[in-house]
């Protein structure tokens, strides 16, 4: 079973840094991707090294796999970015690796991970048909993502841009709730969160909106700038302009967001650096998680049970689009020395019992499609937001996603730019030049990097 104590904030600077430290190292040299790997092949047991979280791959998983595949034991790590570092570097990579696939980019360019392909042509149960869209984002053709083969399967994963709401603090507010399958607009959603903040003696009692502000504003960023027709990138990917109309509008929105004081920023951050401590207590009227959130709430009180409800991703400009942040799976890297075994791995887990468990939590949206039947429902709330996650689903976009930087190289200079902007130390405009500046050169670093 998932930890339910897990801490989203890991879970996502936890993809920043592995895409940007474990996965950052130079070119070590592709292997062959075909599904002829380094196996057995005179009936011995093969011992499998796996590096991944131990509360995804449980013991549990891990003996019932053993069991199943007598000629394989597997050497279980628990995943740590710096021994991975260590391991790739020195050509000693374990067989069956954690990865996110928004963020994949970087490791694919350099020729770290095995294209899947042959894998997936002769799978009797992964097959390409059967893969959620979120997977398009491990796939690498050699300049971009979501074409060519793919290089990763996605194990669970969210739409990261909708919405949790209290309804009880609307109706205190006399405000009309959210609809649970028409997204509203980003600037109708900060009037709103104003109404619905609550201050009292230089103090909030209750915030009107929280956007996740301490796991970073690079991937809600390029949503808002994609919502608008714009580009975070140039066609080669290693350039960006933060100075464009569209861009200009996102980081404006942010800066009010902070001005207006409705949420948690770096200038008054949660309690524990994440917004979920504040909406169950009752102290955030909406906060900006996807479908995974609702795990939360199933050991919750009846109270806050018949209260929560989920809306769609908000939008900003003409163009609906609904991405995930990260979407963790796994790879094999280039030089496993098992890919054969760990493919067998990878089925198990992205399509065996530990996938069924994880779609029948409710901690996440299975990579396969064949899986969304299990999600719960049982739950008024867990209903609803699975009806709204349905009508959510083709609105699935990709993020943009260059080999040069990674998300942890993007969240510093958002934050601190936007922040002085904040602060009214720097204009708005000032604070995109000075962002599109920094993360220019960090994209020609990693280009000069990678070559």
């Amino acid at each position: 079973m998932l930890d339910r104590d897990i801490s989203r904030r890991r879970f996502l600077t936890g993809s920043a840094l592995v895409a940007g430290g474990a996965f950052g190292v130079p070119l070590l040299g592709a292997c062959d991707a075909s599904s002829g790997g380094d196996s057995s092949g005179d009936g011995k047991t093969v011992t499998l090294t796996v590096m991944y979280k131990n509360n995804e791959l449980t013991k549990e998983h891990i003996a019932d796999f053993e069991a199943k595949h007598p000629g394989i034991k597997i050497s279980f790590i628990e995943y740590d970015e710096t021994r991975l570092n260590a391991m790739l570097a020195s050509n000693e990579p374990p067989d069956f690796v954690r990865a996110p696939a928004v963020g994949s980019a970087a490791s694919n360019a350099q020729g770290l991970t095995t294209a899947l392909d042959p894998y997936l042509d002769k799978s009797t149960v992964l097959k390409k048909d059967n893969l959620m869209a979120v997977n398009e984002s491990f796939r690498w053709d050699g300049t971009r993502t979501g074409q060519g083969p793919y290089y990763g399967i996605t194990k669970d994963w969210s739409q990261d841009a909708t919405l949790w709401y209290n309804r009880a603090l609307f109706e205190q507010a006399k405000i009309p709730p959210l609809s649970t399958t028409e997204p509203i607009s980003y600037d109708e959603l900060l009037e709103i969160a104003k109404k619905l903040t609550k201050k009292s003696g230089g103090k909030t009692q209750v915030y009107g909106l929280g956007v996740e502000w301490a796991w970073g504003l690079s991937s809600p960023i390029f949503m808002m700038i994609l919502q608008q027709g714009g580009q975070v990138y140039n066609a080669d990917l290693t350039e960006t302009d933060m100075t464009t109309p569209e861009a200009r509008r996102a980081i404006q929105w942010y800066v009010d967001f902070g001005q207006a004081g409705v949420g948690p920023t770096t200038l008054d951050p949660a309690p524990d650096g994440a917004d979920l401590s504040l909406f169950l207590a009752k102290r955030m009227a909406i906060t900006q998680d996807g479908y995974w959130y609702g795990g939360n709430f199933v050991k919750e009180s009846e109270e806050i049970k018949n209260s929560v409800a989920m809306a769609p991703a908000p939008v900003m400009g003409d163009k609906r689009i609904s991405p995930t942040y990260v979407g963790w799976g796994a790879m094999i890297p280039a030089k496993a020395r098992h890919k054969d075994e760990a493919w067998k791995l990878m089925e198990y887990f992205m399509a065996g019992p530990p996938s069924e468990e994880r779609a029948g939590s409710g901690w996440g949206l299975p990579g396969l499609k064949s899986q969304l039947s299990l999600l719960p429902q049982d739950l008024p709330y867990q209903k609803q937001a699975y009806q709204t996650t349905q009508a959510e689903l083709p609105h699935v976009a990709q993020l943009p996603d260059s080999p040069y930087i990674t998300g942890g190289g993007w969240l510093p200079v958002l934050d601190k730019h936007i922040t002085r902007a904040i602060k009214k130390e720097i204009t708005v405009d000032a604070a995109g030049k000075a962002i599109t500046d920094e993360i220019n050169k960090l994209l020609k670093q990693g280009k000069d990097q990678i070559g």
